[in-house]
């Protein structure tokens, strides 16, 4: 037979394991950093975010308060499932979506000079200058750009491998 040195075997099952690990880590990561910027416009009045997505300055009145009123509960529902690894490779999809939305409406901002010193993204908690959320978002993108390619290792630890087990044991 083929000669193998078990120390090799062993340190490669680990760099896996600890790479998969990693991609669950990340996953759960971004689904609670939405749950938390989601939930905190939530548990305050609507008008608070209103009054963010106005000074963007990109929406008809009426997007605006759509905007207010829709975007904490998606960020809040596609963060939990996120975070609970459910439908993961649609979820990651739809959080890189808003990812690229939120870059593409905080660049306009900044290229047009708009009087931004708090990017509105973690409602009371957490003020972030505009320049620094930016930048943020951008290596938030990849990370899940990289989650989606690498989607069935972050299954690790979900709710997706836990249903896909279960019906393969019926």
């Amino acid at each position: 037979g083929r000669n193998r040195c078990p120390d090799v075997d062993a340190s490669s099952v680990f760099a896996r394991r600890l790479a998969i690990n990693a991609l669950s880590f990340f996953r759960i990561f971004i689904g609670i950093f939405f749950i938390v910027s989601g939930g905190e416009k939530l548990i305050h009045p609507y008008q608070n975010f209103l009054y963010v997505v106005q000074a963007y300055q990109l929406f008809p009145s009426w997007g605006e308060v759509i905007v207010a009123r829709v975007v904490p509960w998606v960020e809040l529902l596609l963060g939990a499932f996120a975070a609970l690894g459910l439908w993961i490779p649609w979820i990651l999809r739809g959080i890189q979506w808003l990812f690229f939305g939120f870059i593409i409406i905080l660049g306009q901002g900044l290229i047009r000079n708009l009087p931004l010193s708090d990017c509105g993204c973690f409602g009371e908690m957490l003020h972030l200058p505009p320049q620094l959320t930016i930048v943020m978002d951008s290596l938030f993108w990849l990370v899940v750009f990289f989650l989606r390619r690498y989607v069935a290792k972050t299954e690790a630890v979900s709710l997706d491998r836990y249903f896909s087990s279960s019906a393969e044991g019926s």
